[in-house]
């Protein structure tokens, strides 16, 4: 598919993330110091919203049930049962744009 601009690099503030849809497929951007990333935004243990919970540093903690994914490499961090990871996917700014390659 190629690269997908997914917004500015204004539209998400150091410490923050958001969601964006790309083909019908979720996925979270987070910028972290100035460092954008992305992965999956569904949690491989129930399906909910990962935008929708915590971000401290690079630790995404899902709402729900506190599963922990580190948002730069998608891999969990913390959960009681080993499940699985998020995919992670390349980011790159360009001239103030975000884009996702998928």
């Amino acid at each position: 598919m190629g690269k997908i601009i997914v917004g500015k690099t204004t539209d998400i503030p150091p410490g923050k993330m958001i969601k964006v849809s790309i083909d019908g497929r979720d996925i979270l951007v987070a910028n972290i110091d100035n460092n954008f990333c992305a992965t999956d935004d569904s949690c491989t243990h129930s399906g909910s919203s990962l935008s929708e919970g915590k971000l401290d540093g690079c630790v995404i903690t899902c709402g729900w049930h506190a599963a922990q994914f580190d948002c730069k490499t998608g891999k969990l961090v913390k959960f009681p049962v080993k499940i699985r990871d998020l995919t992670s996917y390349n980011v790159t700014v360009e001239s103030e744009n975000i884009f996702v390659e998928m």
